[in-house]
């Protein structure tokens, strides 16, 4: 009796991945992280020729590098994200600054913003972690105005980010029929989310460099701050917690480009800038 094979694609509870990655972002204390990636908001405001007095919508916002690289440009910034700690962060950044930005809890699945409200809609490597890929390309498009831009900065499949990702889940799956966030980081993909409001769409590929005193030292501050390395490391067993961090060690040395005993490692990512029909 020959074995019948099921092509059914894997129907994921994206609520339950949702609420899991809620807490995972909520732990540890990515703003100490995210603030060392401040340049990056800089380069995609700049790729996307802000202008004084548009109005910015900054989704999955993190602790706020590209929301205060906006308002720095004397954009009318709203900045979102679905968890509070990492807005208050944002917030104590843009009170230092005396920039004005206007901060609301959002989840980028469901913006609370009518049709077409924004000049500019824009993510720095915070919309591709979202669970429903398309739901979310969909909300930045439909809060964006036609003629408006949408920017984005993604890490690619095969980056420094993107193959620390596939080393956690070698340790932990994730769902099956799950899509990999690093998908944003390819053209193909971005034509897939985007299709219908895509008019054009032009990709640079740049590199962001992690900078720390050794790979041991970037390993310790991501295991304590990164939420989802946090959470990972939480899940396992001691074992397994140092089999991690040898693998995510030796990946560390791998993209490390300093022979002095720090870190210095490039991490490729696309910075995307659609214009929208």
């Amino acid at each position: 009796m020959s074995a019948v094979i099921s092509t059914t694609t894997p129907v994921v509870d994206l609520t339950a991945v949702k609420n899991k990655q809620h807490l995972a972002w909520s732990s540890g204390d990515y703003a100490v992280i995210g603030t060392t990636l401040q340049i990056v908001g800089e380069s995609l405001c700049e790729a996307l020729d802000l202008r004084a007095g548009e109005r910015v919508l900054d989704v999955a916002a993190g602790n706020g590098n590209a929301t205060l690289a906006a308002a720095r440009r004397w954009c009318n910034v709203v900045s979102t994200d679905y968890v509070p700690t990492l807005l208050e962060r944002a917030r104590a950044r843009a009170s230092a600054e005396g920039v004005p930005v206007q901060f609301e809890q959002a989840d980028a699945e469901n913006l609370p913003y009518t049709d077409h409200s924004f000049d500019v809609v824009l993510s720095t490597f915070g919309v591709m972690f979202t669970p429903d890929q398309d739901k979310a390309a969909a909300e930045m498009a439909r809060a964006c105005k036609p003629g408006g831009r949408i920017g984005l900065a993604n890490w690619t499949p095969d980056s420094f980010v993107g193959e620390l990702f596939k080393v956690m889940r070698s340790y932990l799956p994730s769902p099956a029929g799950m899509k990999s966030p690093a998908l944003w980081g390819t053209e193909a993909r971005l034509r897939e989310l985007f299709g219908e409001r895509l008019d054009s769409i032009s990709i640079e590929r740049k590199e962001f460099i992690f900078r720390y005193h050794s790979p041991a030292h970037w390993l310790e501050v991501f295991r304590t701050f990164y939420g989802p390395m946090h959470t990972s490391f939480g899940a396992l067993d001691a074992e397994k917690q140092e089999a991690l961090g040898t693998d995510l060690i030796a990946l560390a040395e791998k993209f490390n480009r300093a022979t002095d005993g720090t870190l210095v490692a490039p991490s490729e990512y696309i910075e995307v800038v659609i214009n929208c029909k």
